[in-house]
C-alpha cells in the first residue's frame, strides 16, 4: 500500500498534478512501518487541509480480498482521511466526493459475480460452477476506481477481475462534465493505477503478465496497443506487483513472524512426525498450519492437489498446443527471425532451404528447430506438405516466390507474414485469402516496413490534433558503415544483390509541388539523384523508389502536395550503376549462354559480346570500346576494371546477366570479418495545424550492424517480421485478409518491442508561421 500511493505520486506528477503523496515514499526508504505510517499520516494531513489538487477529483480505493494483505493495505490506508462506502456508493463519491478525504471500499463476491443466464449470485452454486459465472467489476466498478488494491488469487473458470478488452475500455478518454481546471490539465481517465499484492501473475487481472521488483517497482500497461513498459509516464495504467514484500521492512518483518513463530516452537520439537496428525496434542495454531502429514495433505489443504492438477491440466494443453512455424529462407535476414521466435520454448521452427550449410549451422544453434534441405519453388507438392502441418509461414524467399507461396497457404487455410512489397501478383490473391480466413502480412521489413510504421505513427498523432499532411518524403538505404566504403560503389552487399541492382532500373513514380512526375523504366531513375543533406558527414544522394502516390489513400495523407519515397546510396554510386546500364549489364531478361549446361564464359569475352567487337580481344581494344560505351566516363571505367569485369575470370551460370553480375559482386563486395553495415531512414513530414502554423517533422532512424552478430539490414528486417509473426501466432494481429502495417494495433506494439532489439529512432519539430 506504502509503494502504491508513492507510485500514484508520480503518476499524478508526470500527468501534470502535485499532490500530497508526493511526499510518500518506497517502504525500504523507512527503518519500520511505524515512520512508515507517519509518512502516510502526513501526507493524509495535507489531504484533510485541502491541498489536493481539485483536477485530479475524489480518489477511490477499491480492496480485494479478504485475507491478511488486503487487510493490511486496509490498515495502511486507515492513516488517510478517509471514509468506507459500499461498492454502489462508489459511483457517486467518484463524483461528488469530498476532496478533503479519500475513499475506500471492500469488495466481496456478492458485489460483482452474477449468474450469466439470470443476473444472480448463488455462493453454493457458484463454488459448485463458477464457470457459469462473470464478474460486472469492469462495468460496475472499475469505472469509478482510481486505484485497484487486488489481493484475490484466481482460479482457471472463474471470472477474471480485468481482462485486456475491459482495460482497452476503461483507458478510453473520457470528458468531465464540468470541463477543466483552469491551469490543469484533466486526467485521461479514472483508473490510474492497480497493485497487485497477490503478484499472480495471468490471474485475476489478465494483462498483469509479470511482477514488478524492488529496484523497478512500477510499469505502464498500454491496454491501446497491448504493451507494458517501465515507466511512470505515456499511456496505461501504472502497475505495481512486487512479489517479496516483506524484504522491504525486513528486520520488522523477521521480528514479527519471529515473534508470532516462538510461543509455539517447544510444542513443534515435540511433536512426533511418524504419527497420525489425529493422535497429536497440538493448539489448534499448530494444527491449522500443517499442510502434510504422513505423505499426505492435511484436510484443510486438500485444495493445493486440485491447483496442481488444474495448473499440470492447462500445462499439458499448452504443451500439446505448441506453435509450428514454417521460415522459407535462410539467408541474412534468418538469424533474428530464429532468434526472437525460439526465445519461446513453446514455439518449433522447421526451416526450409536450398543452403546446406546455413541449415546446419541453424539447427546446431538452435534446439527448437529442424531443418529440411530442398528447393521449395521447385517442388510444389513437398512445399504444400510442409506448409499443412505448421500454423505460420514465414517468407524470406524472393518477393518473385511469395505468390506461389501464398497459394499453398490459402489452400491449406495457414497464415503467411513476409517483409517484401505487397505486389500486384500477391494482391489478385485477396479475395481468395479472405474466402480461407486466412491473415497475410506483406511489408513488415525495413522499407517496406519500419518506414510505414513510423510514418502511421507520426500522421495519425498529427490528425488527432487536428492537422493535415501537407507534404510526405521518406529516404532509405542499406549502406556500408562509411569506414568499409572504399569501393568505386561505396556499396556492399548484407541482402538480395540482384534486388539491389534491379532496383536501379525501376519506373518510379512521384508527387512533387502537386505534380506527378514519371520515371520510365530502363535506367532513367539514375538520372534523377538528389544530394541529400540532412546527415552532411556521410555525403549522401538519393532516387526516387517504385511508386509513391499510391501511398496517399492508405496513409490518409490525400492533402499532401508532395509524395515521395527513395533510396539512399552514398555519392558516387549512382553514377557507377549508370555505367553498368549503358553496358547492359543490368539485363533481366534470360540468356542462354550463361546456362549451367553450355560452356562457361569469361567475363572479357561476355563484355565483347556487349561492346559488339568479335572475342578474343586484346585487353587494350577491348578496354577501349568499353570506355567508349561508358561515353568516355574514366570513373565508370575504373569501377569495370576493379571489378574484373574485363578480365578471364569465369562467368557465373545464371539465368540472366543480370543474375550473374549479382553472383559476381556478391563474391566481390561481401562485408569482410569485422566489418558492419548501417541502416539510415530519414522521414520528413510536412504539417498543417489548425491554427494555420506549419510544422515539419522529422524523424530519423540509424542502426549500425554487430561485428560479430546481426547486421544492421538482418536486424531491421529480422525483428519486425518475427515481432509480427508472433502477434499472429498469439492472436495479437486476428484481422483477415491482405494486412501492411499501417494501423495503431499492428504498429504500436511492433515499434515498442524494436526498440527492445535496439532499433531506437528519435525525431524533432520545426515549427514555421
Amino acid at each position: 500500500m506504502i509503494n502504491i500511493l508513492h507510485g500514484l505520486g508520480l503518476r499524478f506528477l508526470a500527468l501534470g498534478h502535485h499532490t500530497p503523496f508526493m511526499h510518500i515514499g518506497m517502504a525500504h526508504n523507512y527503518r519500520n512501518s511505524g515512520q512508515a505510517v507517519q509518512a502516510v499520516r502526513d501526507a493524509g494531513y495535507e489531504i484533510s487541509l485541502g491541498l489536493m489538487p481539485k483536477s485530479v477529483g475524489p480518489l477511490t480505493f477499491v480492496f480485494t480480498g479478504t485475507g491478511n494483505v488486503s487487510k493490511g493495505a486496509q490498515e495502511m490506508f486507515n492513516a488517510l482521511p478517509c471514509e468506507f462506502v459500499e461498492p454502489h456508493e462508489l459511483k457517486e463519491v467518484s463524483r461528488t466526493g469530498d476532496l478533503r478525504k479519500v475513499y475506500g471500499t471492500v469488495l466481496s463476491r456478492h458485489h460483482h459475480l452474477v449468474r450469466k443466464h439470470d443476473g444472480l449470485y448463488d455462493p453454493v452454486d457458484y463454488d459448485k460452477h463458477p464457470e457459469l459465472y462473470t464478474s460486472r467489476f469492469n462495468t460496475d466498478i472499475a469505472p469509478y476506481t482510481t486505484c485497484l488494491i487486488n489481493g484475490i488469487y484466481w482460479e482457471q473458470h472463474t471470472p477474471r477481475l480485468l481482462s485486456r478488452q475491459d482495460a482497452q475500455k476503461l483507458l478510453v478518454p473520457v470528458r468531465s462534465a464540468t470541463g477543466a481546471t483552469e491551469g490543469c490539465p484533466e486526467l485521461p481517465h479514472k483508473l490510474l493505477a492497480i497493485c497487485d499484492i497477490s503478484a499472480d501473475t495471468g490471474g485475476s487481472i489478465e494483462f498483469m503478465t509479470e511482477c514488478t521488483t524492488i529496484d523497478s517497482p512500477f510499469c505502464m500497461y498500454d491496454a491501446d496497443q497491448h504493451i507494458i513498459h517501465d515507466s511512470v509516464e505515456g499511456s496505461g495504467i501504472l502497475m505495481c506487483s512486487i512479489d517479496n514484500l516483506p524484504a522491504q521492512l525486513p528486520i520488522e518483518a523477521t521480528e514479527y513472524f519471529g515473534d508470532m513463530l516462538f510461543p509455539y516452537i517447544e510444542e513443534m520439537l515435540l511433536s512426533e512426525g511418524s504419527e497420525p496428525l489425529e493422535s497429536q496434542n497440538y493448539s489448534s495454531v499448530v494444527r491449522d498450519a500443517v499442510i502434510a502429514s504422513n505423505g499426505s495433505l492435511t484436510a484443510k489443504y486438500e485444495y493445493i492437489q486440485k491447483l496442481r492438477e488444474s495448473r499440470e491440466y492447462a500445462q499439458s494443453l499448452k504443451m500439446g498446443n505448441k506453435k509450428r512455424v514454417l521460415l522459407l529462407g535462410s539467408g541474412y535476414v534468418s538469424g533474428p527471425v530464429l532468434e526472437y521466435l525460439t526465445r519461446d520454448s513453446n514455439v518449433d521452427i522447421t526451416v526450409a532451404s536450398v543452403m546446406k550449410e546455413q541449415l546446419e549451422q541453424l539447427t546446431k544453434k538452435y534446439s527448437n528447430v529442424t531443418s529440411v534441405h530442398m528447393d521449395v519453388i521447385k517442388h510444389e507438392e513437398e512445399l504444400s506438405a510442409l506448409v499443412k502441418k505448421h500454423d505460420l509461414v514465414i517468407s524470406l524467399l524472393p518477393y518473385s516466390a511469395h505468390p506461389l507461396v501464398a497459394k499453398k497457404c490459402i489452400d491449406n487455410k495457414v497464415n503467411l507474414v513476409t517483409a517484401s512489397y505487397l505486389t500486384p501478383a500477391m494482391k489478385e490473391l485477396q479475395e481468395s485469402v479472405e474466402a480461407a480466413g486466412i491473415t497475410v502480412i506483406s511489408e513488415m521489413g525495413l522499407d517496406p516496413g519500419l518506414d510505414h510504421m513510423l510514418a502511421m505513427e507520426c500522421i495519425d498523432k498529427a490528425k488527432e490534433v487536428g492537422a493535415t499532411v501537407v507534404s510526405y518524403t521518406s529516404f532509405c538505404g542499406g549502406l556500408p558503415a562509411p569506414e568499409h566504403s572504399d569501393n568505386p560503389l561505396r556499396y556492399k552487399f548484407s541482402w538480395s544483390p540482384q534486388g539491389v541492382l534491379l532496383n536501379t532500373v525501376q519506373s518510379a513514380t512521384y508527387l512533387k509541388n502537386g505534380e506527378i512526375i514519371n520515371i520510365p523504366a530502363g535506367g532513367a531513375l539514375l538520372d534523377s539523384v538528389t544530394p541529400m543533406d540532412f546527415f552532411p558527414g556521410l555525403n549522401l544522394e538519393g532516387f526516387p523508389n517504385r511508386d509513391s502516390t499510391k501511398y496517399a489513400e492508405p496513409y490518409g495523407i490525400q492533402t499532401a502536395h508532395t509524395l515521395l519515397r527513395g533510396t539512399l546510396r552514398y555519392k558516387g554510386y549512382s553514377k557507377t550503376m549508370g555505367g553498368f546500364v549503358k553496358l547492359g549489364l543490368i539485363n533481366p531478361d534470360p540468356y542462354p549462354l550463361l546456362s549451367s549446361t553450355t560452356p562457361p564464359l569469361t567475363w572479357k569475352e561476355l563484355m565483347c559480346k556487349l561492346v559488339g567487337i568479335k572475342p578474343p580481344a586484346e585487353y587494350h581494344v577491348l578496354k577501349e570500346a568499353v570506355f567508349s560505351k561508358l561515353e568516355k566516363d574514366k570513373s565508370q571505367l575504373e569501377a569495370v576494371e576493379w571489378l574484373g569485369l574485363l578480365g578471364d575470370e569465369p562467368v557465373p551460370a545464371a539465368d540472366s546477366i543480370v543474375g550473374a553480375l549479382a553472383k559476381h559482386m556478391e563474391m566481390k563486395l561481401p562485408f569482410g570479418t569485422g566489418e558492419r553495415d548501417m541502416i539510415v531512414m530519414r522521414n520528413e513530414i510536412g504539417l498543417r495545424h489548425p491554427s494555420g502554423h506549419l510544422e515539419d517533422k522529422f524523424i530519423n532512424l540509424v542502426v549500425y550492424g554487430d561485428n560479430k552478430g546481426y547486421s544492421a539490414m538482418a536486424k531491421t528486417v529480422g525483428y519486425p517480421t518475427a515481432i509480427a509473426a508472433k502477434m499472429v501466432l498469439d492472436g495479437e494481429i486476428d484481422a483477415k485478409g491482405m494486412v501492411i502495417p499501417l494501423t495503431k494495433n499492428v504498429y504500436g506494439p511492433i515499434l515498442e518491442r524494436v526498440r527492445a532489439e535496439g532499433i531506437v529512432y528519435s525525431t524533432h519539430s520545426v515549427i514555421k508561421q
